[in-house]
């Protein structure tokens, strides 16, 4: 049977660990480079809808 103290170091160990794997996640992703860049959007309003109504002209 597992003891007190052995559960105790096994769970350190183990979130210790989970935590590393995070943080070197997150790390990776942010520092990652992307293959390929897609410049579809003219400019940085083009796809997020930001779009004027039709029946509205500005005078």
């Amino acid at each position: 049977m597992i003891t007190d103290s052995q559960l105790y170091s096994l769970a350190i160990f183990l979130g210790s660990a989970a935590m590393l794997l995070i943080v070197l996640y997150h790390f990776l992703e942010v520092n990652a480079q992307d293959d390929e860049v897609s410049s579809d959007l003219k400019d940085e309003k083009a796809g997020v809808g930001a779009v004027k109504p039709v029946g509205l002209e500005s005078s």
